[in-house]
């Protein structure tokens, strides 16, 4: 097993062991189909029901708006498509934000090839959108507005709220991508006022492959694919009842824990921004103060290219990332970092840090030592080669 300091959260979190159990204990005596009318189907369809009752308590929901899919992405693109295609006799006018997570923001760019009008809106110096912005941008075929909770890459909290007041009151459907912020900050779905929502279970300490949209009563959705009447004929296919079990565990625990693993994250993410700002000189933190996830801190080291910085990190056991595990390997700056209006130098020079329940003082302690060390390094070589 690879050992070091895991501060990567935010892309993926390690199975804990009670959602490995209930995983395994599904996998071992409930094999059957769920759509079976026999004993070992029914015994199946009833883990998948009870499976779907608890997610659905976590969020205020009611069982039967819940559908299982395969993860975020695919909770992102059957709420935007099926919606756009669902009421496109309606309009044919979306509207979502410069920051969006790629799932999202590639979908609307692929129905903009098909015909559909997107607006993307900008964001303010701590990537938060203004509701106001949202609803200056509506118009009489507006259909769908998606915002995402919180921002993957800066950890900023949008006013979900507020939005899902103005999509109310305007009659136009309202998803959020609520994927980071699941397990990290309380969610309900009656209070942010959302029509559709996206979750994932590999990003609450779950297994990889699957998750979940919330579908409000009477919110019409055309499916993506086409086979059986599995999950209410917007989800096709013989369900994951052991990834279903475990999904309803981890959100479970998540949610059970909330206030003493916020608690334990804000503490070390406070301790970690301040060590870098003492020990650091020209770093800047990129996203909003308050209106913040716990776990996600996301810096730039000016002078210092951020993917140098995580090799160095890496060779020390450190695990961090430049931005989103969906961007890795992009040699472009972060969109997010661009849309706040970060120069392109700077927005290359960023990590993301996102702390996890197993972190502790004792490893963000181990970062502050190694980090400064890196970074001085690094902007010597930089100084060194320019004056060659």
């Amino acid at each position: 097993m690879c050992r070091g300091i895991y501060l990567d959260h935010a892309a993926t979190t390690p199975v804990r062991r009670e959602v490995q159990e209930a995983l395994d204990e599904v996998l071992s005596s409930t094999f059957g189909n769920a759509s079976s009318i026999h004993t070992f189907g029914q015994d199946a369809k009833r883990v998948l029901e009870e499976s779907r009752e608890r997610v659905a308590t976590c969020i205020g929901a009611e069982p039967e708006e819940i559908i299982f899919t395969s993860g975020g992405t695919e909770s992102d693109n059957l709420a935007i498509r099926g919606t756009a295609y669902a009421l496109k006799e309606k309009g044919n006018h979306i509207i979502t934000t410069a920051v969006e997570h790629p799932a999202v923001l590639n979908c609307c760019e692929a129905l903009e090839e098909e015909g559909f009008e997107v607006t993307y809106l900008p964001v303010d110096m701590e990537c938060l959108v203004h509701p106001e912005w949202v609803m200056e941008a509506i118009r009489p075929e507006t259909i769908l507005i998606t915002v995402m909770f919180a921002n993957n890459e800066t950890g900023s909290i949008q006013p979900i709220a507020e939005i899902g007041g103005i999509a109310r009151r305007k009659g136009v459907v309202f998803h959020t991508d609520a994927v980071q912020a699941v397990g990290k900050v309380p969610v309900n779905v009656d209070e942010l006022g959302v029509d559709l929502m996206s979750m994932s279970a590999h990003k609450i300490y779950g297994p990889k492959g699957i998750g979940g949209l919330y579908v409000r009563k009477g919110t019409m959705l055309h499916p993506l694919v086409y086979g059986g009447h599995h999950e209410r004929n917007l989800r096709p296919g013989t369900e994951n009842v052991p990834g279903d079990a475990a999904f309803a565990r981890a959100i479970e625990l998540a949610t059970e824990e909330l206030p003493s693993s916020r608690k334990h994250l804000e503490l070390l993410k406070e301790r970690l921004t301040g060590g870098i700002q003492e020990r650091i000189e020209h770093v800047q933190r990129n996203g909003a103060l308050d209106d913040c996830l716990p776990n996600i801190l996301n810096m730039s080291f000016a002078g210092v290219d951020g993917e140098a910085m995580l090799l160095n990190l890496d060779l020390m056991g450190v695990a961090v990332s430049t931005g989103s595990a969906c961007s890795s390997g992009a040699t472009e700056p972060s969109h997010v970092l661009l849309a706040m209006g970060v120069e392109p130098l700077l927005a290359q020079a960023s990590l993301r840090f996102s702390l996890g329940r197993d972190n502790t003082e004792e490893q963000v302690e181990r970062v502050l030592e190694v980090l400064p060390e890196i970074v001085s390094r690094l902007r010597d070589l930089g100084d060194a080669r320019a004056m060659r």
